[in-house]
This record gives structure tokens, sequence and C-alpha cells, in this order.
């Protein structure tokens, strides 16, 4: 059955159809403001089809910035992303903002303090020194995620995720890979699970408050963390999911991955390192060179499949049958997605077919098995994190050293992707 444009309704809020742009940054946001550009992609999205498109990353406080073009959540920026929402709402789409808090994903000169994480330590990625929350921090962090809840109602929005997974702050709490605390907040899973439970619990109630507008509360997180030794097991990730029911959470987005330590198992193929390099900024000379010499050592190559999480999304659809899940990874065609929504998940989720070919949705009306023109050469993702989130054949004038296309030919003929 074909049950993409079913209406479907996720919480207080209904979607004209089962697809969600997912949240994945887009570095549209200089001096952690709504940009022209964000506007123009967002509405873009809206237009071409989707059901609900979702803003990505935006900090709940200073503190949980990772890079300089994202959104941080004050009162500041709340006409510009009313003024996003408004843009999306008249495109026929509904609008959610990512939240979340990246801990020791850090640095000083982007979140103006020293970073800080579950535990001490040293975060090589920065690089830097990182600081251990002390316990008595924790509570107000946790209502940052409350106040930022609320911004996002003021600006509008029909929709807020919490982002528990992929090694940020609430992750890094969830997992013996970051965790190594002695205190009630480390060693047990239970123990482990307070501070997202903290988290969570104010975000709910800040988006169900009494004689307010209703939002859904998604929740991120991770099933795995693609290490070999993980620091969060699969039946832990289970009993995870299970918590955030209990939470009463609207559904829950379920992925993979480590940014820090498997960033490729949450994006699949190859990261490419001659386009992440060429757009950073001399001044990061020293990073460059740290890149171009162990660049493939820190960031493997994980293979690109369709659907390549479905397996075990299926695994957590049997273990809780009532909650509702939405899938993400590998879909770029109308078969797979329907695949997966006659598994019985709520909606889809989808970044690169969406940022290759905005009305990708509307391609889908049109023709039930397309397929996106996305080649998985993750050229978006090599250069987003300096310059903004662009496919390589969307460039609209902008020229590619003859290197960087060769580099990313090479990518898409070994990717071999599903024709």
């Amino acid at each position: 059955m074909n049950k993409i444009f079913e209406e479907v309704k996720i919480g207080p809020v209904t979607l004209r159809n089962r697809t969600i742009r997912s949240a994945a940054f887009e570095s549209m946001c200089p001096g952690h403001v709504v940009s022209q550009e964000l506007y123009d992609y967002h509405t873009s999205v809206a237009r071409g089809g989707i059901g609900m498109t979702t803003v990505a990353y935006a900090a709940v406080t200073e503190s949980g910035l990772s890079f300089d073009r994202q959104l941080v959540m004050t009162p500041e920026v709340v006409p510009g992303l009313k003024w996003l929402v408004d843009g999306v709402h008249a495109e026929g789409a509904k609008a959610s903002i990512q939240l979340g808090h990246c801990g020791n994903m850090s640095h000083k000169e982007i979140c103006g303090c020293t970073p800080v994480g579950a535990c001490d330590g040293f975060n090589l990625y920065s690089p830097t020194i990182v600081r251990g929350l002390r316990a008595d921090e924790l509570p107000e962090l946790a209502r940052k995620f409350g106040d930022a809840v609320r911004l996002a109602r003021e600006a509008g929005f029909d929709c807020v995720e919490i982002h528990c997974g992929h090694g940020y702050l609430i992750d890094q709490f969830l997992n013996t890979y970051f965790n190594h605390r002695k205190d009630e907040y480390g060693g047990s899973l239970e123990n482990r699970m307070r501070f997202m439970t903290m988290c969570v619990e104010e975000s709910v109630k800040a988006a169900r408050e009494e004689g307010q507008r209703q939002l859904a509360v998604l929740c991120k997180m991770n099933m795995r963390d693609g290490l070999k030794n993980p620091g969060t097991t699969f039946e832990e990730s289970i009993e995870i999911a299970r918590r955030l029911q209990q939470l009463g959470v609207d559904g829950i987005v379920l992925s993979g991955g480590l940014v820090s330590a498997s960033p490729m198992y949450i994006l699949r193929g190859e990261m490419p390192l001659k386009t992440m390099t060429h757009y950073m900024p001399m001044s990061k000379w020293w990073l460059k060179a740290g890149v171009r010499m162990v660049g493939r050592w820190m960031v493997p190559t994980v293979n690109y499949t369709e659907t390549y999480f479905l397996d075990d999304a299926l695994k957590f659809r049997e273990a809780l049958p009532t909650m509702p899940f939405i899938y993400v990874g590998g879909l770029v065609c109308g078969d797979k997605i329907n695949e997966v929504l006659n598994h019985g998940f709520v909606a889809v989720q989808m970044a690169r077919s969406v940022l290759r070919e905005p009305d990708f949705v509307n391609k889908l009306r049109e023709d039930e098995h397309y397929r996106s023109q996305c080649r998985h050469s993750n050229y978006c993702i090599g250069r987003m994190y300096t310059v903004d989130m662009k496919c390589h054949q969307c460039m609209n004038g902008e020229a590619m050293p003859a290197y960087l296309q060769k580099e990313i030919d090479r990518i898409e003929k070994e990717q071999n992707p599903a024709k």
C-alpha cells in the first residue's frame, strides 16, 4: 500500500503526509540567528511537499553550541524563527526544531566557556579540555530544555525534537564510552538515564502547559553507537526507549552512531576529506594538516546501503509495539519509504534526498517509484561544518575545483547506489 500521502497525527499535530525533513545541521545561521538562506531552504522543502520540516540544530544554551553557524535559543532569535515558521506554514507544511546541547563537542572559541560534559576529559576533535558537570548544575541545565521549548512555542513551531543521541550531552550521560561518573548519574543504566529523564520531563512539561498551545515532543536516540565495544548496548537502548515512552513523548526517531567516534555510522559512505579540508579557513592550517594525515583513520568509511537502520529499528518496533517510532536512514525512493511505513512506522525522516531535490516529495506524488538524484558522495557533509550544507549538484554557479570534483566522482562510483 502507498502510505506516504496519508495524513498522520503525532501527538497534538496532524501532518499532511508521513514525510519529515530530518534534523540535519544546515550551517546556515551565522551569528546564531536565522538567515535568509535558512528561510529559503526550509520554505523550499515545504513547497516541495514535505509533511514537516525540522530546523537543526538549536542549542538550548550558549554552552551547547558546537559550531559558530548554529542557532542558540534566546528571546532574540524568536522573531527570525517566527518569520521562518510562518513561511513554512504558508506552504502547507508543519515546522519542527531540534533542541540539544552538544556537551564536550565544542570549543571555548565557540561556546564561550570551557566545554562541559558528563566527565572531565580531552576532546581530540576540537581539540580542547572538557570539564565534567557537577551534579548541582544538572537541574538548571535540564530547565534550559524547557525554556527552549517555550521559545519554540512562542515562535510558532508545531513540534520540538530533543536530541538524546549521537554522542551529544544527553547521550554522554547515557553512554559509558563517555560516562565514568561515580555518583548518582553514573554506573547503572538507571543512574545514567537520570539526566535524560530530567531534560525530557522539563521539555514535555513545557510543551503541555495548561492554557498554552501544545507542541508535539519527539526525541532522537541511538539504537547502537557504532563501536566494536559499545558504551550503550542494544538491550540498554531499548530500555532507554521504554523510559522515553513512560515520560510521555509523542514519538521517537531511531538513529545511531557517535559524532566524535563513529560519524559515518550515522551518515554512511565515505567522508570526502579533500572537500572537508578545502573549505576550512586558512587560520585552521593545523586542523587541515591533521585531517589530511589521519582523517581516514579517525573517520573510517562505513558502506552505504538503503534503509541501513531498518533491521535494528524493526526490533524496537517489536519490543515497544505501541510507541510511535519514526524511521530515518537511507531513504531515497518511494518503494523503500512505503516498505518502511508498511512495517508500522508512523513517519519517515529524510535529509539528503530533500537537500538534492527540495521537491522530492512532490515528485513521489507524481511517481510513487521515484528515486532521488542524490549520489551519496557526502559532499554536503564535507562542506557543512565550515560553509553550509549544499549538494554539489546544486551549486548555483559556484565553481568547484577540479580536484574536488575528481574526489566526488570517485566516491560516487565506489558507492554504486542502487538504481
